[in-house]
């Protein structure tokens, strides 16, 4: 079972383009998609997709229609309650499949609401084969909750997977000079992610594997088991305590990459639940990842639209 963390859900809206974005002007959308959504969430749909347990906790009333469209879409939801509307996160996708995002940022969180997040995740820590915090923090919530939260599932017993940016990513790496307690079994930056803390420039890590996995060494280094590092159009490293891989994706027709990252995440903790070896986790993480990138707004893949066999594997030979 993979229990998710959404601690910041949003009504994802995608927007598609007839034609490319143009500021300022009046355009045509050939289709707008609305979806309850976010990281923790995108994952349990692809584990309701993949026939997977899976319960997402998040912050939500019961009876809010954002918890209502995840149930009756098969997934266990158990919401805590919270006040304040939901956020509302807008996609826009051209037709060559350029995205670009706007993301609200959320209603403020309380120390009651985090302690109650906290405690519905610890309980359900020693029942599940991965805990999963995914995606930013609501306002008001201190960056290093992700860390601490991984210190305390750490010690019920959890394995913990994490895919987060910007400050709760800072403070995360952060914690790591002072322990391992806080250092997840999995973390999954994305190149520009991993650059943002490890001093390279993104678009060197995104282009060239020895650099990213170079890069995500550190992380192991410090304590971290496993990194995974999505690459967008070049693939995914990942990079453990013995071994780095790389993974180039089958070709694929971007429709939008909303959702990929999520996709490959989930591709990859399947593939370790169903006891494949490292570089077949890796396979398996690039090729939902790509199947998600050829579908439109944030739609999960279903497995039979992953093709592994089309992605190739290498070793990585790190100084």
């Amino acid at each position: 079972m993979i229990v998710t963390l959404t601690a910041n859900p949003s009504l994802d809206r995608t927007v598609n383009l007839t034609a490319p974005l143009e500021r300022g002007a009046v355009q045509r959308a050939d289709s707008v998609i609305s979806q309850a959504g976010g990281k923790g969430v995108n994952i349990s749909r692809a584990c309701v997709a993949a026939d997977l347990p899976s319960i997402a906790v998040l912050p939500a009333a019961k009876d809010d229609p954002f918890v209502l469209e995840l149930l009756a879409a098969g997934i266990d939801c158990r919401p805590v309650a919270h006040e304040g509307d939901l956020r509302v996160n807008i996609t826009i996708t051209e037709p060559d499949g350029t995205t670009t995002k706007l993301n609200s940022p959320g209603p403020l969180a309380t120390p009651r609401l985090l302690q109650e997040l906290e405690d519905a995740l610890v309980r359900r820590a020693d029942s599940a084969d991965w805990t999963v915090l995914a995606g930013s923090l609501p306002p008001g919530t201190p960056p290093e909750w992700y860390a601490e939260l991984v210190t305390a599932l750490r010690g019920a017993g959890a394995r913990v997977a994490v895919d987060t940016s910007e400050a709760p990513l800072k403070a995360l790496v952060d914690a790591l000079s002072s322990t391992r307690a806080s250092a997840p079994h999995l973390m999954k930056p994305n190149g520009e992610e991993l650059a943002s803390f490890t001093g390279h420039h993104a678009e060197e890590i995104e282009a060239d594997p020895l650099a990213a996995a170079g890069a995500a060494r550190d992380l192991v280094g410090r304590g971290v088991e496993s990194v995974l590092v999505t690459l967008g159009p070049h693939g995914a490293v990942l990079v453990t305590a013995d071994q780095a891989w790389h993974a180039a994706p089958p070709p694929t027709t971007v429709v939008s990459t909303v959702g990929a990252g999520d996709s490959s995440l989930f591709g990859y903790l399947l593939g370790d639940v169903t006891g494949r070896d490292p570089d077949q986790r890796l396979a398996l993480a690039v090729a939902y990842g790509s199947a998600a990138a050829g579908l439109p707004g944030t739609t999960i893949p279903h497995p039979r639209q992953v093709q592994t066999d089309l992605v190739h594997v290498t070793r990585l030979d790190l100084v």
